[in-house]
């Protein structure tokens, strides 16, 4: 079995099937490493919703990326998605502690990368069923993300898959990279553990896009704090924090936010970790048209400060910081047909009852008094402006609620009611390394480059800060993984022996 090649890349989500591609496209003999079996594999990239968050212009921009009829764009508001409008939402949502350098190059490398990745035979298709609604007669998209991976994000892997095989990349499963070898200080390949047996694999250049250690909880408590060996894992299992820890033991500079974390609403009673069958279905991200209950029966976030694609990465960590590590999400039938679509899964913890003293003696765990006060203050303060799911509608809560609650504030008002128990689930760590931001290549804690070295996906550090914009993930992988397998692949030729 040969174990020599141009370059290795560690992990096969998202971001290292872009970067083996990329590597392949100059001309690099490429093996992939996955420590995943077959059926596993695909990281958590596997697990997204597929939602795809890139700058266009307008619909122009978007027919580059997928097919719309002239019936569609006739009868859609697809609205914008501007390089400011993009830059805006990252730097307000990261309190403007994201990297300049990186954030320059993920927003205006994310719509060729989007074309880049169509021409390698991934299919993309409108939004329609969770980012848009019907106003006036005419769909309307919200939240700036029209067009999703077709099939999600498994859909993504499997387009990518295929394109790897086409390029005949070699794929190794069940092999879990434990280190690397660093010779001279250069790396030169990496050490692991294929199927129980040790074994080494040489390479001019190592690609690291094996994600964070979302799924390890020692490292969740050691980095995140306190309470977060609790949370459940939405995605892979296999992202132990491999890749973040052998880099660091050769002298990688660490990176951005590592006490934070995407972390999500999440099925009470999901199991320990992802399960592939089910996908992101677990999360309950429609809490903007509800309200959000603890043990003590009160609220503790403003659902309706923004869509949800810009709050439910933070929401989940608020859940955890919960008595318990729960909150109900209560509902009445006026937004029964709002709610997304995981939401009428086979697999979901939910409570109903017709009318909100009932619904107070089944949520388990809740003071059922402190809940019904909850609600009845909620319900005499709110103001008369109407009510609109497609805009920040400033329908809110008067002065002496607290949390206040910004828009689409709703009294709970019309039977039945619907409750459904939710935890924090953990996605990905935003804890990574340092590099050169324009090549993927680590940098040590000197800052100087660590020859053969590259990372991608969410071992790149210093992008996310506290929250996180919907969809950013997937294409943030795309555009630095296909930016570290080509320079990965240029130095492994003009170093090849």
């Amino acid at each position: 079995m040969q174990n020599e090649f141009d370059v290795i890349v560690v992990g096969k989500g998202n971001a290292a099937l872009c970067s083996a591609l990329a590597a392949h496209d100059v001309g690099a003999r490429v093996l992939i490493l996955e420590a995943a079996a077959q059926d596993e594999s695909g990281g958590n990239s596997r697990f997204a919703g597929g939602v795809m968050r890139f700058a266009y212009s307008s619909v122009e921009d978007l027919k580059k990326v997928t097919d719309i009829t002239e019936k569609e764009e006739a009868e859609t508001d697809f609205g914008t998605n501007t390089e400011e409008e993009y830059f805006d939402d990252l730097f307000r949502l990261t309190q403007n502690r994201t990297d300049l350098d990186l954030s320059d190059i993920l927003v205006r490398r994310s719509l060729d990368t989007m074309v880049w990745l169509r021409s390698k035979g991934v299919r993309f298709s409108a939004n329609y069923g969770r980012q848009s609604g019907l106003v006036n007669g005419r769909r309307k998209f919200f939240g700036r993300l029209p067009i999703e991976a077709s099939g999600g994000g498994a859909g993504l892997v499997e387009y990518l898959d295929k394109a790897a095989d086409k390029a005949n990349i070699e794929i190794r499963y069940s092999t879990r990279t434990t280190s690397l070898i660093h010779e001279d200080g250069q790396v030169k390949g990496v050490r692991a553990v294929c199927e129980g047996k040790p074994v080494e694999y040489r390479a001019q250049s190592v690609v690291l896009a094996c994600g964070g250690f979302e799924a390890n909880p020692e490292m969740r408590a050691r980095y995140l704090g306190p309470g977060w060996e609790l949370a459940k894992v939405r995605g892979s299992r296999f992202n132990q924090g491999d890749g973040l820890k052998m880099a660091l033991d050769i002298g990688a500079a660490p990176y951005g936010n590592w006490s934070g974390c995407h972390a999500t609403g999440w099925d009470r009673n999901a199991p320990e970790f992802g399960d592939v069958n089910v996908g992101d279905k677990f999360q309950k991200h429609s809490y903007i048209f509800g309200l959000l209950i603890n043990a003590e029966g009160k609220r503790f976030v403003d659902e309706g400060f923004d869509f949800h694609s810009f709050t439910y990465a933070k929401y989940g960590g608020e859940v955890l910081k919960q008595t318990g590590q729960f909150a109900w999400q209560v509902f009445d039938s006026k937004v029964k047909d709002l709610l997304r679509n995981e939401y009428r899964i086979k697999f979901v913890t939910k409570v109903s009852a017709n009318t909100l003293e009932e619904l107070a003696q089944k949520l388990e765990g809740v003071d059922p008094k402190a809940f019904l006060k909850t609600v009845n203050e909620y319900n005499a303060n709110l103001n008369d402006v109407a009510f609109d799911h497609t805009i920040k509608d400033g329908k809110n809560t008067k002065d002496g609620v607290y949390p206040p609650k910004s828009n689409w504030a709703q009294a709970l008002d019309k039977p039945p009611y619907d409750a459904y128990q939710t935890t924090c689930g953990i996605t990905f760590t935003f804890g990574g390394l340092r590099t050169i931001a324009d090549q993927g290549q680590v940098l040590d804690v000197h800052l100087n480059p660590i020859p053969g070295l590259f990372c991608a996906g969410e071992m790149v550090g210093g992008i996310f800060y506290f929250n996180y914009p919907s969809g950013t993930g997937l294409v943030s992988g795309a555009v630095f993984g296909r930016i570290a397998g080509t320079h990965a692949g240029e130095h492994a030729l003009a170093n090849r022996a």
